[in-house]
């Protein structure tokens, strides 16, 4: 039963809080069901009632036309619970869904108390019909009635979830879960006074859905504690407090800071800050509207409480815009620590000082806000303790200024910046001797001034270091090759090029001893021997030697 009954409710609507979407989906399965099991309801001009009986259920399918039923009721009831906040009258409807929806129920534990259900079945719909019961009962506030039913389900569910494996068991610890805060609630209304600071820690560990069903009840709880406060007392004035929306939020304020403090994760912490944030958003405007309902119908004797209502409004902006502050020094210690550890992947966005720069700016902001809260403007030590602590985050706004400017190799800027920062923080400490406990909620500045004195020393030996490689005066200015400057340090990126001008080519000419040349001066002078003997004569032999030259007779 519940693994069919939670997989339709995270495939049509549930995991969203749409139970109109999934009240569609329950009335179009039942049409299909009764479609295919030919069990109709008469025809389009005539109704005719049928129940499932023992005898029917050869089919299994006919204890789902049944738990379609029972599902299509409750999710109409939980869309009227939502209704319900802005149309009280919408309540009335919502009581009459639930107690069909149990009516249903306990038509399904009944048909399964048939020999043809197998024990686990049976055990579910028990669970079931429990369930459905348990939410009847806690929307009357019988809550014994409701706390005996939920104790009955929670008990088989935790039994059922022993008897499976641990992936099976997943959904019935699950139910177990949703079941408990509202278990401890009637708890509390029965007289458990503990049962309150049980549901806060459920809230810590809680989250989505689960996390929004115990925001309801806790305000439920602080509603009922809330008539008992009448005043509230803040830089030594009284006020009272008469209206319930600031009794509730004003009643759970210790409770939701305490919650902060005690939360396991960053994520859990900002939601509950964001929690904390729309609750009192929430408040101010109810205040400003009964601050505004007092002036359409002020006179001359009223002038009083329009000015208690503005000092509770004063103290309402103050806890607004000082849980901003908390909230985003939480996010700048995250990031400040992620800003410290090694980026592995490169590719990916770390963070960086400019993200902490916008964060202290809105801190810087609200600061400015609180100085200007009407009824506190002669309040001296209260200016005195907001100036002091504007310092102290105008010195941590621009110690991370300074590092952004580091980041650019803006030596000289930065080691200014840092400068800053130092002026600020001994400002800081010399003002806040006259300030008794005005820096316990404040980062320590000391940490801060230690911090900056081994950035200096850094940032001076990285300005030595940058200076000795990248001056302009090092710079190659000619263009004479390596071989003609090897005594003298130079830069020369084209040394690293596909062209290094190493030597030049072609070298130029250079005078150089040649070899001796010889002249035979002799030759002229000397007498060469006669050689007509040796030269042939020509033009004597005539026709009869040529004759004889071809035949070689005269060889």
């Amino acid at each position: 039963t519940l693994p069919i009954i939670k997989d339709s409710q995270q495939q049509h609507g549930l995991r969203h809080g749409d139970y109109q979407r999934y009240r569609g989906y329950c009335s179009r399965r039942l049409r299909r069901l009764r479609k295919t099991l030919g069990f109709k309801m008469g025809n389009r001009h005539k109704f005719t009632g049928k129940k499932v009986t023992e005898d029917m259920l050869t089919d299994n399918r006919f204890l789902l036309l049944v738990l379609m039923e029972a599902e299509r009721a409750w999710s109409y009831a939980m869309q009227l619970k939502q209704e319900a906040n802005t149309e009280p009258r919408k309540r009335f409807h919502l009581l009459a869904r639930l107690r069909k929806a149990a009516k249903h129920g306990e038509q399904l534990e009944r048909l399964c108390e048939s020999r043809r259900v197998d024990a686990k079945t049976k055990l579910e719909a028990q669970a079931y019909t429990a369930y459905l019961v348990g939410m009847v009962q806690f929307e009357l506030q019988a809550w014994k009635s409701a706390m005996e039913a939920f104790n009955k389900c929670k008990t088989i569910y935790e039994k059922l979830a022993s008897a499976f494996t641990e992936e099976q068991a997943v959904l019935y610890h699950q139910r177990v879960e949703e079941i408990s805060p509202n278990i401890r609630y009637c708890a509390y209304n029965i007289g458990d006074q503990n049962a309150i600071n049980d549901l806060m820690q459920m809230r810590l560990r809680g989250g989505g859905m689960m996390a929004e069903k115990l925001e309801a009840l806790i305000t439920q709880t602080r509603a009922k504690q809330a008539a008992t406060m009448s005043e509230v007392e803040w830089r030594g004035r009284t006020v009272p407090v008469k209206i319930d929306k600031a009794r509730i939020f004003l009643l759970g304020l210790a409770d939701n800071e305490a919650a902060i403090a005690q939360a396991a994760s960053e994520e859990t912490k900002e939601r509950l800050y964001e929690t904390l944030l729309a609750e009192c958003r929430d408040t101010i405007q109810a205040v400003r509207e009964e601050i505004k309902k007092q002036r359409e119908r002020a006179v001359d004797g009223e002038a009083t409480k329009i000015s208690n209502l503005q000092y509770l409004h004063s103290y309402l902006t103050y806890i607004k815009l000082w849980t901003v502050v908390k909230r985003n020094e939480s996010m700048a210690h995250v990031l400040q620590a992620k800003l410290k550890e090694p980026q592995m992947d490169e590719n990916k966005r770390g963070p960086r000082p400019q993200d902490l720069i916008r964060l202290y700016d809105i801190i810087l902001q609200s600061l400015a806000e609180l100085c200007t809260l009407q009824g506190l403007e002669d309040d001296h030590t209260f200016q005195k303790e907001v100036s002091l602590k504007m310092l102290v985050y105008k010195a941590y706004r621009c110690f991370f200024i300074a590092q952004s400017y580091v980041l650019v190799k803006k030596w000289s800027e930065a080691l200014v910046l840092y400068e800053r920062v130092l002026k600020y923080a001994r400002e800081v400490q010399s003002k806040a001797k006259n300030l008794n406990n005005s820096l316990k909620d404040l980062p320590d500045v000391q940490e801060l001034i230690t911090e900056v004195n081994a950035e200096k020393y850094s940032l001076q030996a990285a300005a030595i270091l940058g200076e000795s490689k990248t001056p302009q005066q090092m710079q190659v200015k000619d263009n004479k090759p390596l071989c003609e400057r090897l005594e003298n340090f130079s830069l020369d990126p084209t040394i690293l090029g596909k062209q290094p001008n190493l030597v030049q080519f072609p070298p130029e000419f250079q005078p150089i001893p040649c070899k001796p040349l010889f002249f035979d001066l002799a030759l002229n002078h000397v007498a060469f021997p006669p050689l007509d003997d040796k030269v042939e004569q020509k033009g004597k032999g005539g026709l009869t030697g040529y004759i004889k030259g071809i035949f070689g007779f005269g060889s």
